[in-house]
């Protein structure tokens, strides 16, 4: 049996390997988990108290964690760090970034952290409320926070529609903006959360750019993805009124399905998402950009294959066409 380790006495009170015990009056190891915690940092300390396997458990357990704000700043939710780089998706038919047409990122206006009505006025977006952030992490500078990128956000309503693009709504802008990260990496946005359509799992498009400066030409994104959204609060959001056809279309396809995150079941995208239908939930993720690797940014496809077809009768049903 190993026995209790004895504490040092210095003139400042009783410690432990140079380390002032938390409780004076107490044994080395009545000192708590935050004592513990410091001890743990020493691997071969770790080693000669708990052996390899609960040691190597305990250290993994207290190196990761990303914090994640809602759009107001008030919550913190946490996000576990992706292995890899954020996987590069389609951008799909409705981008809006001048891919294919249309170009939000020339409006005045669309650098913005609430993003539920259209710019300079027009349709506001109403349905179950969402904050989103995204963390932004640089791998070429050994995941620091990635401040100062542009980061466009864009999706569906909770009819399934795309602003610009949708029929009836060729006209707004909702559900598009741009924010410029903190120094923590973060962007944050104020929403709601999207609608499930025909052929696609729910999600949330986004491209980085190097800086705001950079958002009007669509070809410098370094990195174009999608957020996945966890089934459980698509099942509670796409009972509530407002999303009809929503939780039929869910039913038809899943995250292994899918065919955007059907790779790794949306393994590296799947957001963190807490909160109700009555106070509204928060979506959070970790990105981890690679500026060393060419981004290969997914073309919008001609037939809504990819990207899925939204309603064109505001039904979040079938597509009429």
């Amino acid at each position: 049996m190993r026995r209790i380790p004895d504490p040092q006495f210095t003139p400042e009170g009783p410690a432990y390997e140079g380390r002032l015990l938390d409780r004076a009056d107490e044994e080395v190891v009545d000192q708590g988990a935050a004592f513990d915690i410091r001890t743990l940092v020493s691997r071969r300390t770790v080693l000669s108290l708990f052996g390899f396997g609960v040691g190597a458990a305990a250290l993994a357990a207290c190196s990761t964690g990303t914090a994640g704000s809602t759009a107001a700043g008030s919550t913190a939710t946490a996000t576990s760090t992706p292995s890899s780089e954020i996987p590069d998706e389609t951008a799909g038919p409705y981008p809006g970034d001048g891919s294919n047409g249309v170009d939000v990122l020339e409006q005045s206006g669309i650098v913005r952290s609430d993003i539920r009505s259209s710019i300079g006025g027009g349709a506001t977006a109403t349905a179950t409320p969402m904050a989103l952030t995204l963390t932004i992490l640089d791998i070429a500078e050994n995941d620091a926070p990635f401040k100062d990128v542009a980061v466009y956000v864009w999706h569906c309503d909770s009819a399934g529609g795309y602003s610009m693009y949708s029929e009836g709504i060729e006209n707004e802008t909702y559900l598009r903006g741009v924010q410029v990260a903190d120094s923590d990496g973060q962007v944050s946005y104020t929403s709601i959360f999207p609608a499930c359509y025909t052929g696609r799992w729910p999600h949330i498009h986004f491209e980085v750019y190097p800086s705001v400066d950079d958002i009007t030409d669509f070809t410098k994104a370094i990195a174009t993805s999608q957020v996945a959204l966890p089934q459980a609060t698509c099942d509670a959001v796409y009972a509530l009124a407002g999303y009809e056809g929503s939780a039929a279309n869910l039913s038809q396809v899943s995250l292994g399905s899918d065919n955007v995150f059907g790779d790794d079941s949306g393994a590296q995208q799947l957001a963190t998402v807490t909160g109700d239908a009555t106070s509204g939930y928060h979506a959070a993720l970790t990105v981890r950009v690679d500026t060393r690797t060419t981004p290969a940014v997914g073309s919008a496809p001609d037939d809504g294959g990819q990207g899925g077809t939204p309603p064109s009768d505001g039904s979040g049903g079938t597509p009429s066409d």
